[in-house]
């Protein structure tokens, strides 16, 4: 069997960056060691920069691509929403073009991983393909209780539909709540307690608008129940969070991927702190582009920091990004947040989203037996190139 072995001026192995290592791996790229330089022998290729696993996205909406630059930036979160909901659909053949596009954007900018939402079955042909690892999170979504069983249903049915095609297998397929203003208390309990259903995720205080509306019934997403014809009169706030409000719901066995936490408080974060035994194990994903493209502003991260979680990165969509990079979601959070190491930067980059996948067993990081794919990376992170 052959071997491949590359150094660069650093080498990071999804925990720690090294220098004067060597990456061995085999022709396929299975990790067989990290070896030091000294104990590499010859045939070594060197680069500049920092050699990397490759990335994960821990959070996007790849059947969306084609309503690149369709939104405009900095609508506010309602606004957003309702412009997502109004364009849609288009001739399938623009929107399959637009999904295969995208996804070699992701593969050229090192991307191997992906936790993809999905509503539609238009990402299928793509991921038949099988040039990146998917988690597909088969999305749900209804505020009204009376149409919580036949929403439950559809999203059902299209995860029946990635099981027919192939693409979806038991460890690789959820089904999800979109988001605590948009799914009712039975709907969140028929997800929440389907059979195997245990890796979710969770849109999660994207706006000031939602935890307005949770904590005191205001904020503008009347206007967004109001354009799409719902009577809520029935609705009460529950007087705290939306975090603190839904978080319960979910269950000890299960995992969650909490998404965006723009508004996310020191509160919540003491209430999971305080709570944890009786609450889901919560990975945050930073998805820090789209956050600045709605103009909801950035998370605390600060605080996220400060209090331990684990901490991913998502791109979002194309319909609230400029591209689909986790480098260029890094390279945001250095501008905003410079104090924050490198080292750290890329562990949010890469095994702690495959932790958050739990895909860490073959993603995330150089150790033996894994695939986790090779990147070299500039040293200011500028610039990404896929080895393998």
């Amino acid at each position: 069997m052959g071997y491949r072995k590359f150094t660069a001026e650093h080498l990071f192995t999804g925990h720690r960056l090294l220098k004067n290592h060597v990456l061995v791996t085999d022709e396929k790229g299975m990790v067989e060691a990290v070896l030091q330089a000294a104990e590499a022998g010859s045939d070594i290729q060197t680069f500049p920069g920092i050699l990397a696993p490759g990335f994960v996205n821990a959070h996007c909406h790849l059947e969306l691509s084609h309503m690149k630059g369709a939104i405009e930036p900095h609508t506010g979160m309602i606004d957003f929403l309702l412009g997502v909901m109004g364009r849609r659909f288009v001739e399938e053949d623009t929107i399959f073009q637009a999904i295969a596009d995208a996804e070699t954007a992701m593969f050229q900018n090192g991307i191997v991983a992906v936790g993809d939402i999905c509503n539609t079955v238009h990402t299928i042909p793509q991921k038949i393909k099988q040039r990146l690892y998917y988690h597909n999170f088969i999305e749900a979504t209804g505020f009204l209780a009376a149409t919580a069983r036949a929403r439950f249903e559809a999203a059902r049915d299209v995860g029946q539909r990635f099981r027919e095609a192939g693409v979806a297998r038991e460890k690789n397929t959820s089904l999800v709540p979109h988001a605590p203003y948009s799914v009712s208390p039975a709907l969140f309990e028929l997800i929440t307690t389907l059979e195997g259903n245990e890796l979710l995720t969770l849109h999660n205080q994207e706006s000031e608008d939602e935890d307005a509306f949770f904590s005191a019934g205001t904020g503008g997403f009347h206007r967004l129940y109001q354009a799409l014809g719902l009577d809520i009169s029935f609705y009460k706030p529950a007087g705290k969070s939306s975090l603190q409000t839904c978080l319960p719901r979910f269950h000890t066995t299960q995992s969650l991927l909490l998404v965006h936490n723009v508004t996310t408080s020191e509160a919540d974060l003491q209430f999971i702190r305080d709570q944890q035994p009786q609450l889901p194990e919560c990975h945050f994903c930073l998805c820090p582009n789209a956050n600045l493209y709605i103009g909801n502003g950035l998370p605390d991260i600060d605080l996220l920091r400060r209090y331990a979680v684990p901490l991913v990165i998502g791109t979002d969509s194309l319909a609230s990004n400029h591209q689909l990079s986790i480098l260029a979601e890094l390279n945001t959070l250095r501008l905003h947040h410079p104090e924050i190491p490198v080292e750290e930067l890329l562990q949010w980059a890469t095994i702690n989203g495959a932790k958050a996948l739990r895909v860490q067993h073959r993603f995330g990081s150089f150790e033996k037996g894994k695939t986790p794919g090779v990147l070299i990376l500039e040293n200011d992170l500028s610039k990404v190139q896929r080895l393998l």
